[in-house]
């Protein structure tokens, strides 16, 4: 997904800082059942720096029905989700 074409609204931003592997699983599945219509993409800050246990988990093993594709951005520290629609 081209983020040139993507207008704010369609963006929504969950921050995993300072979260367990656990809750960062839940806090990721109630946000995708609850999620939107008009949401297009969903920005996972987990950050990498206090460990890679989240990132992991979010990259390599969340998986929801709503998720189109994963993909990396030039921060290391943020996965985002494109949807599916």
């Amino acid at each position: 997904m081209d983020d040139i074409f993507l207008r704010p609204e369609e963006l929504l931003t969950v921050d995993l800082h300072d979260k367990t592997v656990l809750e960062a699983e839940y806090i990721l599945s109630k946000e995708l059942d609850t999620l939107p219509y008009y949401i297009k993409v969903v920005e996972v800050v987990h950050g990498y720096r206090k460990g890679q246990a989240i990132l992991n988990m979010i990259r390599k093993e969340f998986k929801h029905p709503k998720i189109k594709r994963k993909y990396q951005t030039f921060n290391r520290g943020v996965t985002r989700f494109e949807i599916n629609q």
